[in-house]
């Protein structure tokens, strides 16, 4: 029974134990997050999305605008009666509806730059996009590394701090035995004292980088927030093996910085195209469709009124003759139905418009030459550009050199002061040298290590940032 008991808490320390490896999170794991969590992200993903709408819009600018209208109206008050002509107190009911159509035939062709420059603008966005991605890459990368450090940085002042106990139970034995002096054992206590002072600091940087890595992930639980405690091995070192004016050629091309500034450029350029085209005439084509009806009462015949039959309408001079005419009398019948009424009265308007420009307060003038400014402006930011980009290239190159040196050295160093520690130790485990020379030897061996990590995670940052320059794509970079 007791066996049995045993495995079971075996099983499920086992299986705690992988629950908890199961909610760190990866490199990997806290890229992608960010990638699709971050404000920034959404945001250039969001003018990504507007200018979409923008393109769509100058597509729009080449089809036609078609409106219709209808309108049903009451007038009550002394009117005219339009049957008969006499006026009268009443109320009428009156409708009316067309449809209108109107397209730009030509406008000096600013739709077409306008879709152009939709399409670059676009283009722009897309970069923009591409270039906060490579920087939230990084930023995530760096926060990641640096609490790799700090983790890694803790089991070395851990480890050490084990072989300072050892030693102080050692010098402690020995001190009690009369063979070694008070102050070695005090001197070794003062150095446990410190090491732990190390590790509580240490503790609170690894804290401190989390929370940091969790903000930027925009993460709230950072009690339970984590990452998988591994080593990174060294990769793309191969990319030093290239000049860093081949590096700097291959980023030109490559990089989103370089392209935004060239699509800035052909935008200033399209806006200058559409400035001028208000130059030109524009020519347009329209289409109306009307049609009325209403709900007076209508004329349907006419006869001679038999208690009047005619009715003066003039005289003549000569004679003095009068002039009549038979008097008519309307017979009013109820209005015509609603649909017979639009057939009968409907009718068409339809034509050209032409447009000349001949002066508008030098505005188009103005606009244009403003045009050209920009575009200039655009000019010089793109040389700019260039000129930024081969410098942080060359930054980047330089500083990747000069990291794998410090890793080297670093690594020499620390092997180096492990000699001097081993050697250290064996004269002090024979009373030759006293605890304080061992506890210096001692904190330039932990020095020494935490140094190679520092330097091996900065070398890994900045061969990453120069596998971005050379035109790597994010999700290709190994860590």
């Amino acid at each position: 029974m007791k066996k049995y008991s045993l495995l079971t808490i075996f099983l499920f320390s086992a299986l705690f134990a992988q629950a908890q490896e199961n909610n760190k999170w990866t490199l990997q794991e806290c890229v992608n997050y960010a990638l699709e969590n971050n404000i920034s992200v959404k945001q250039s993903e969001l003018d990504v999305e507007m200018a979409e709408l923008g393109r769509r819009d100058a597509i729009g600018n080449f089809l036609p605008n078609v409106n219709a209208s209808a309108t049903n109206s009451w007038n009550t008050g002394l009117t005219q009666n339009v049957t008969t002509g006499i006026l009268q107190t009443q109320t009428t009911r009156n409708f009316s509806a067309g449809v209108t159509a109107s397209m730009n035939l030509f406008d000096g062709l600013r739709n077409f730059k306008q879709l152009q420059r939709a399409k670059i603008s676009q283009l722009a966005t897309q970069y923009a996009l591409d270039k906060m991605k490579d920087d939230i890459t990084l930023f995530v990368a760096d926060s990641y590394l640096q609490v790799l450090f700090n983790k890694q940085n803790l089991e070395i002042l851990r480890m050490q701090n084990e072989v300072t106990q050892e030693q102080m139970e050692r010098t402690r034995e020995l001190v009690d035995a009369g063979s070694l002096p008070q102050g070695d054992l005090l001197e070794i206590e003062a150095t446990n004292a410190d090491e732990r002072q190390r590790i509580i600091v240490a503790q609170n940087n690894i804290r401190i980088s989390l929370i940091s890595l969790a903000q930027t992930l925009l993460i709230k639980d950072y009690e339970n927030f984590d990452i998988v405690e591994r080593d990174y091995d060294i990769f793309g070192i191969e990319i030093l093996d290239n000049t860093v004016d081949d590096i700097v050629e291959q980023a030109k091309e490559e990089r989103s910085e370089i392209r935004i500034a060239e699509a800035n450029r052909e935008l200033a350029l399209k806006d200058v195209e559409i400035a001028r085209g208000a130059y030109y005439p524009s020519v347009g084509a329209f289409f109306n469709y009307n049609t009325r009806e209403s709900g007076n009462a209508r004329i349907v015949g006419a006869e001679i009124d038999p208690n009047d039959p005619t009715r003066q309408i003039g005289v003549v001079e000569q004679t003095g003759d009068i002039v009549v005419a038979p008097n008519m009398m309307s017979t009013i019948g109820s209005p015509l139905p609603f649909f017979d009424q639009l057939a009968r009265n409907d009718g068409m308007t339809y034509g050209l418009q032409v447009s000349v420009p001949i002066f508008n307060g030098l505005a188009t003038r103005i606009q244009v030459r403003r045009s050209q400014v920009n575009a200039k402006r655009a000019e010089y930011e793109l040389e700019q550009a260039e000129l930024d980009l081969e410098a942080n290239v060359y930054q980047a190159y330089v500083d990747a050199e000069g990291a794998f040196e410090a890793y080297e050295a670093a690594l020499v160093a620390a092997n180096a002061q492990e000699q001097a520690f081993d050697y250290s130790t064996q004269r002090f485990d024979v009373g030759i040298s006293n605890a304080f020379e061992f506890s210096q030897a001692k904190l330039r061996y932990e020095n020494a290590q935490s140094e190679v990590l520092r330097t091996k995670y900065d070398y890994i940052f900045k061969l990453k940032v120069l596998e971005l320059y050379f035109g790597v794509p994010v999700s290709d970079l190994k860590f």
